[in-house]
């Protein structure tokens, strides 16, 4: 039986309506990506205001891991609701917020203290502060590909100018960057007798030399798995590598899981899975399913580094928002979500594997638990990024049912980020519907058939 039920053309009557308003009244910068007004949402289906069902493979770009409107995660903020709303944690101290600092710092590798925040850029602004306190030294060293968030230092971190950076100039200095392990398009060859992980981390030596000094360097901050840069699984060994560097130089390691995090990637923290311990992490999104709530968490002497009331602001840590979180990590205890992550990335890349064998536009397919991603190219030998295909794609998609999101610098990615409760049937009626419409817009502009074959890679 079909989820997707479309009563109207997308967009129907109603969401033409909101959009008419959104453009006469909403500020231009916030542009819309989906062609419909959400109304209501469950599991992982969104129904808009036409009366329109759609299957979410976008949840909330990765905010969504327990599915949409869960009832334990609602009971708990209502209960919330009822009782407090908010006070102001560091004016009027309520238990539930170190209650979530003993679960979280309980999960994530190496971390004995945490601080709540309202989003990821802002987990990441005060992770840079706390690492600066705790080195006493300014630079930070981040990634080409990587998105850190877009207010002042988590834009100058964040690694992509049009559309994040365009007319915001000047950002904050001292923010140095180098590139991504990306096995599907390799910034180095490695020596011999060197992999390709530790040839990736060794570009590190490479900016102290020429760049900044080592002994400046507050922090180095990488995604476990590149985000927004299309989901780029690095080698085993990379992260590994790249620890040893930071240890060797005094320099922190923040991993920055606010998409990878909460069992986006098969493991509760992407990290997990190299077995590197960072110094500070920062988290966000799925944490606790849609409300506003992130969070640095670390070792204690790096966390305490800051003065008392350094850190903090009006609303971080809002009790709603932590009752939400703790329900999250009641259901991850409960259910196996983990196990459910595997498998949803295994259907995926298993099925668009299969697709790249009668379509050429598909390059590499990728991904580590359901964190995962098809890169399209309108060339296998150059490589060359085919991101007007993937925007036609998304409309087409879009008009079937079916909402999924970009990805990467060149747009050139579709990225899976489906809530983890989807069932199997949405999911492979979703899918269904996501290859024909690869077909369709592979027939209309490369109907050759190179037969080479893609890169598949993060089997795990």
């Amino acid at each position: 039986m079909s989820e997707i039920e479309l009563v109207t053309e997308v967009p129907g009557p109603k969401s033409r309506e909101m959009i008419e308003r959104h453009e006469s009244h909403v500020a231009r910068a916030l542009s819309l990506g989906f062609p419909a007004a959400i109304e209501r949402a469950e599991g992982a289906l969104l129904t808009d205001v036409d009366g329109n069902t759609f299957i979410d493979l976008a949840g909330g770009v990765g905010t969504m891991n327990v599915g949409h409107s869960d009832p334990e995660v609602l009971a708990a903020a209502r209960e919330q609701l009822e009782r407090l709303v908010h006070t102001d944690y560091t004016v009027a101290p309520y238990s539930i917020y170190s209650e979530l600092a003993e679960r979280l710092t309980g999960l994530v590798p190496g971390a004995e203290k945490a601080a709540f925040f309202n989003s990821g850029a802002e987990a990441v602004e005060n992770a840079v502060k706390i690492a600066r306190a705790y080195t006493g030294r300014r630079a930070m060293i981040s990634f080409e590909g990587g998105f850190h968030g877009r207010t002042s230092m988590a834009l100058s971190l964040t690694s992509k100018t049009t559309p994040y950076k365009t007319g915001f100039l000047p950002l904050a200095p001292e923010v140095y960057r180098l590139p991504y392990a990306y096995p599907y398009r390799p910034p180095v060859e490695p020596f011999e007798g060197q992999t390709f992980g530790e040839a990736c981390a060794g570009m590190l030596d490479g900016v102290f030399e020429k760049h900044v000094p080592a002994t400046e360097v507050a922090a180095v901050i990488v995604e476990p798995v590149l985000g927004e840069g299309g989901f780029v699984v690095p080698p085993d060994d990379y992260l590994p590598a790249l620890k040893r560097k930071c240890e060797e130089h005094g320099i922190l390691l923040i991993a920055d899981e606010v998409q990878s995090g909460f069992g986006r990637t098969g493991r509760m923290f992407a990290c997990e899975h190299s077995g590197v311990v960072p110094d500070l992490v920062t988290l966000a999104k799925s944490m606790a399913a849609g409300m506003p709530l992130s969070a640095v968490v670390g070792r204690a002497e790096v966390m305490d580094a800051p003065v008392e009331g350094s850190l903090g602001g009006t609303y971080p840590g809002n009790p709603v928002a932590i009752a939400s979180a703790l329900a999250v990590l009641d259901k991850f205890e409960q259910e196996d979500l983990l196990g459910r992550s595997r498998e949803i990335g295994e259907k995926i890349r298993e099925r668009l594997s299969a697709l790249a064998e009668r379509v050429d536009m598909i390059g590499d397919v990728r991904g580590l638990g359901a964190m995962s991603a098809v890169e399209f190219v309108r060339d296998r030998e150059t490589k060359e990024p085919a991101k007007e295909e993937v925007k036609e794609i998304l409309d087409l998609a879009a008009g079937r049912g079916v909402l999924i999101t970009p990805a990467g610098v060149k747009g050139n990615c579709l990225r899976f980020l489906s809530p983890l409760v989807i069932t199997d049937s949405q999911l492979d009626e979703a899918l269904d519907v996501l290859e024909g419409c690869i077909e369709e817009v592979a027939r209309g502009s490369h109907p050759a058939h190179t037969g080479r074959q893609p890169t598949v890679a993060g089997s795990t």
